[in-house]
């Protein structure tokens, strides 16, 4: 049975859109169903490139919430850099140095002036209750926020 082909998103960024915008990115692990992201070494890991990331300004991280096998970000780009060449950048790193085995690709949408920012990100902190993988969204460890003064991971 031939399975139907994922469709190829071109991840540019219209020239309409202002600088600053804020993208809800989702980027998902090959092996779906598998924790890779939230251990200890990996997640602490990747926390830590969101932060040079951020400090470096390949982009303006917002919000980044680990799951097991995929990962929710809010993210604006500054205009010089590319938000596929900066995600697939990071993508790369996190493979080669962290053995994460990602999908091609990864999904994106630029929240509109309809959409509340805290209102995405509260749906993005939600995304560990809603799985049931702890009680309330400030017991998961696995998250970086721009606004936190520590964004300190201290898994159970």
């Amino acid at each position: 049975m031939d399975l139907p082909k994922r469709k190829v998103l071109p991840h540019v960024v219209p020239f309409w859109v202002k600088t600053g915008d804020v993208f809800f990115i989702t980027i998902c692990c090959q092996q779906r169903g598998e924790n890779q992201l939230c251990c200890p070494e990996v997640g602490r890991a990747l926390i830590e490139s969101v932060r040079f990331r951020q400090e470096r300004g390949d982009w303006h991280a917002r919000l980044f919430l680990l799951m097991p096998d995929h990962l929710h970000a809010l993210v604006s780009f500054p205009p010089e850099n590319a938000m596929k060449a900066v995600v697939a950048k990071w993508k790369e790193y996190s493979r080669r140095q962290l053995d994460i085995v990602w999908q091609r690709g990864f999904f994106d949408h630029r929240l509109r002036r309809a959409e509340s920012l805290d209102e995405k990100a509260q749906y993005i902190r939600m995304n560990p209750v809603r799985l049931e993988l702890v009680a309330r969204p400030e017991d998961w460890p696995w998250v970086w926020e721009a606004d936190r003064e520590k964004n300190e991971i201290h898994p159970g």
